[in-house]
C-alpha cells in the first residue's frame, strides 16, 4: 500500500507522519478521492492543511478548535472562524469580533481573515477539516475527528503553557484529551448567534489569554487584525 506523504508544513510532518499512514486515515484519502468525483469539497485540497502550515508546532501558543469548515463557496480556507479577505464575515465570526471589542476595545476589522492570528501562534484547527459544498457536517465521522484528536493529544502531551478556548459543547468535549494540570482550559458558549448572548459575550477569553501568556513569560496575541 502507498504511504500518504502530505504536503503539510515539516515539524508537523515530522510529528504526524505515522498518523498520516493509519488504516483509517488512509481510509479517509479514500473517500475524498471519491467524493470529490461527484461534489464540490471546500476548502481546496491545497488549503485543507492551512492552520498547520501557518503555525508550525514550535510556535503554537494558543488553541482555537472549530468543528467544521464553513460550506459555502469561497468560505473556507483552512483556519477555523476565518474567511478570506473579501468574503463576508459569517455571523459566529461577527460576535467574536463583538467579543474582542467589548473585552479589548479592538474595533471590529473589515475583513474575516484571521491569518494574522495563526502567524503569531494561535492554531485555528476544525475537528473536521473538508465538506461537501452547502452540507453542513458532511464530511464527519470519517475519520478527521481521530486525527485532529490525535493532533490535540500531542500538543498536550508536548507542550506546556497552552491556552486552549474551547466555546461550545462540541469544542468543550476535548477537554477530555488535555492535560488541564499544565495547560489552561477557557470554556464558553459558542460564539454562533444561537449562543453567544449565553455566555460567549462577556467570557473576556482574549484579555485572559494574553494574561495567561503574559504570567508564563510568552509574547501577547496581537488580537487586531488591520
Amino acid at each position: 500500500m502507498n504511504r500518504i506523504n502530505p504536503d503539510i508544513e515539516p515539524s508537523w510532518k515530522a510529528l504526524l507522519i505515522e498518523e498520516f499512514n493509519q488504516p483509517y486515515f488512509l481510509s479517509l484519502k479514500e473517500f475524498l478521492v471519491e467524493e470529490k468525483k461527484k461534489h464540490t469539497v471546500y476548502p481546496p485540497g491545497k488549503l485543507i492543511f492551512n492552520a498547520f502550515n501557518l503555525t508550525p508546532f514550535d510556535d503554537v501558543r494558543v488553541v482555537i478548535l472549530g468543528q467544521d469548515p464553513y460550506h459555502g463557496s469561497g468560505q473556507a480556507h483552512g483556519l477555523c472562524f476565518s474567511v478570506p479577505v473579501g468574503v463576508p464575515p459569517p455571523p459566529s465570526l461577527v460576535n467574536i469580533f463583538k467579543e474582542i471589542e467589548s473585552d479589548l476595545g479592538i474595533r471590529a476589522p473589515k475583513h474575516g481573515n484571521l491569518e494574522k492570528w495563526a502567524r503569531q501562534g494561535v492554531l485555528l484547527i476544525n475537528a473536521t477539516l473538508t465538506v461537501r459544498a452547502n452540507q453542513a457536517g458532511s464530511h464527519q465521522n470519517k475519520g478527521w475527528e481521530k486525527f485532529t484528536d490525535s493532533v490535540i493529544k500531542d500538543l498536550s502531551d508536548r507542550k506546556d503553557n497552552l491556552v486552549f478556548l474551547l466555546w461550545g459543547n462540541y469544542a468543550l468535549a476535548k477537554a477530555a484529551i488535555i492535560d488541564g494540570s499544565k495547560h489552561h482550559i477557557l470554556k464558553a458558549p459558542h460564539p454562533s448567534p444561537l449562543s453567544a448572548s449565553r455566555g460567549f459575550f462577556g467570557c473576556r477569553h482574549f484579555s485572559k489569554t494574553n494574561e495567561i501568556l503574559r504570567q508564563n513569560g510568552l509574547k501577547e496575541i496581537d488580537w487586531r487584525l488591520e
